[in-house]
Parts: structure tokens; sequence; C-alpha cells
């Protein structure tokens, strides 16, 4: 059982961003503070840069363009049930493509409506590598609680190549 979590924080385009590794895999992400998210996950630290460095390297491959699909491990304890299901169906959308929410209902094959798909979005404890900025509402981008909120979303999936740049991008 893994008992213990190293952190590593990293300066993104879209603001700092913080992981947090277990033996097991990436547990948690987000922007912050790593307080914030030792917080949640009640585990020992370690200060263990080897168990960080190829997350961190795969995120900064991410932002330089270089990189597509992350083959980080995830360690999926802070998620069961249907957010499991959910967040896993997700995990599986690939780099510059998105689904609704509804459409994300049924690739999950839960009975969660598009409304809680939403609510399980905005609690994604992983959110890029398991790609929550890749959910959009049928009738534009929706919410979006990370970083700087719907603008951090927006150039995420102008990043990736979903959304065309704006002459603000140029």
């Amino acid at each position: 059982m893994t008992t213990t979590v190293a952190y590593a924080e990293v300066p993104t385009p879209v603001g700092s961003f913080v992981l947090a590794v277990t033996e097991t895999g990436l547990v948690a992400s987000g922007w912050g503070s790593r307080d914030r998210l030792a917080g949640r996950l009640d585990l020992a630290e370690v200060h263990d840069a080897d168990r960080t460095a190829s997350v961190v390297a795969e995120l900064n491959g991410y932002f330089a363009g270089e990189l597509r699909t992350f083959e980080t491990p995830i360690d999926w304890r802070l998620m069961s049930g249907s957010r499991l299901r959910v967040l896993r169906a997700l995990h599986e959308v690939p780099y510059g493509r998105t689904v609704t929410y509804g459409e994300l209902a049924r690739l999950s094959g839960s009975s969660v409506p598009a409304r809680g798909i939403g609510s399980i979005m905005g609690s994604n404890p992983i959110p890029i590598v398991v790609p929550c900025h890749r959910v959009i509402a049928g009738s534009g981008l929706g919410g979006f609680s990370g970083g700087e909120g719907v603008e951090t979303k927006r150039w995420l999936l102008t990043h990736e190549g979903y959304l065309q740049p704006t002459l603000l991008d140029l």
C-alpha cells in the first residue's frame, strides 16, 4: 500500500502547477500551493525528485508542444464509483479532441447526467493529465474551475489545436 507522497511545482504558461506523486503514480495535481494538495491527501511527505521527474518532464513536454499523450501512471485512490468510471473514460479522450458532458456520460457507461458530469469535472483531482479541459458544453466551452477559469480552458484548447488562436494570442 502506498504511504508517501512527493511533490513538485512546475511553472507553466497557465500558472504554477503542483504535482503529487505516490509510489503508485500521480495522485493529484492542480494550480496553487502544495499545501492545498497536501491537505487532501493525508500522506507522509518525502522529498524524492526521482519520483516526480518523469511527470515533470511530461508536463514540460506537453506545454512545449512536444507531448500529446501522458504515460504517467495514475494513482486513482481519490476516486471511486461513477466518478472513477467517468474520469477513467475522460483519461482516454485524445489530445486536441473534445467531448460534451453528455458524450462523456455515455463513454463512461455511467448513469450520471450531464450536470453531474460537470460536477465531477469541477472536482477532478488530476487536471491536465486527466483532461477535464477537453469536456465542453453542447453550446460552447462550458465552465472550468482550474487556473484562471474559462480563460485557462480556452488557452489549453488553443494550445492543443482544438480552438483557433485569437488576435490576443498572436
